[in-house]
């Protein structure tokens, strides 16, 4: 998937931002400048200052005040000759200590490299932000045709096969309020875009303790997904195994997904964790 920027059409005026919104109690400045933030997070390319300020509804002058503020800090740096920024070191570290909270990366990725070993795929480890799987950690196959994906980068909450096994074991309220706001929007022909349906999937999932996205986001692509848990049976992140279906094969979908499941309770032990009931 190509990170480069969509040229933008000028329009008239600016679009309404996050920041127009007055009298709702939030400090005006620190929303405007954590927005930027994570504007120039979703853009691994660069954005350079007019598409900022344009994209983000900000006066000119706001934008380069706040990317002065932040590269001071470290928070974003910026390419001179090309006039783009980027987020910076000092972002990315502040943004790993997640990752260190549980030491889930740590403790996953001798299991996610012995599966690998087991089933010869692609095995990724992913948690949900803001109503989407996102992906943290990555072992890759050996194989020439395999998936690869960019830490960091997400996927459809519902085509994917980590997003699948973490709804699968979500409370009621907390899946509601993310069909809610995110929509079942349809990627393939495959892609489950109704809400009964999916319901269906979820339960099915919770039976086998494993997930499938069956060419639901790509066309030509599976994944075998299982969650891991928390010291409370809450689910806290998922491991995936993803190949091109001419390998990932209807004959090798049970084998693959009990050993998925395998590891994702291994990683679960390795964390204090253990699996409802």
């Amino acid at each position: 998937m190509s990170d480069a920027v969509t040229p933008i059409a000028r329009k008239r005026g600016r679009p309404p931002g996050p920041n127009n919104r007055a009298g709702d109690g939030k400090n005006q400045s620190l929303t405007r400048a954590l927005t930027l933030l994570a504007r120039l997070s979703e853009t691994p390319s660069g954005l350079n200052l007019t598409d900022l300020s344009y994209q983000l509804g900000m006066p000119t002058a706001t934008v380069h005040r706040l990317l002065s503020t932040f590269e001071e800090f470290d928070f974003v740096e910026q390419d001179t000759e090309q006039g783009l920024w980027f987020v910076g070191l000092k972002a990315f570290t502040i943004g790993n200590a997640f990752l260190h909270r549980r030491d889930i990366v740590a403790s996953a990725r001798p299991h996610m490299q012995a599966l690998v070993e087991q089933c010869g795929e692609t095995v990724n480890l992913g948690v949900i932000d803001a109503g989407e799987a996102v992906f943290i950690s990555q072992v890759e196959s050996r194989e020439m045709m395999r998936m690869i994906v960019r830490l960091g980068s997400r996927s459809p909450i519902h085509a994917s096969g980590v997003g699948k096994a973490l709804l699968a074991n979500m409370p009621e309220q907390q899946l509601a309020r993310i069909l809610q706001q995110r929509g079942l929007a349809r990627y393939t022909e495959r892609s489950i875009d109704n809400a009964a349906q999916l319901r269906a999937e979820l339960q099915r999932i919770r039976q086998l303790g494993y997930a499938l996205d069956d060419e639901e986001h790509a066309i030509g692509l599976r994944c075998v997904a299982s969650a891991i848990f928390d010291e409370n049976g809450q689910a806290l992140a998922a491991i995936s195994l993803s190949g091109p279906k001419a390998r990932v094969t209807d004959a090798r979908l049970d084998e693959l997904g009990i050993a998925v499941r395998h590891s994702a309770d291994e990683i679960t032990l390795a964390l204090g964790g253990s699996r409802p009931d």
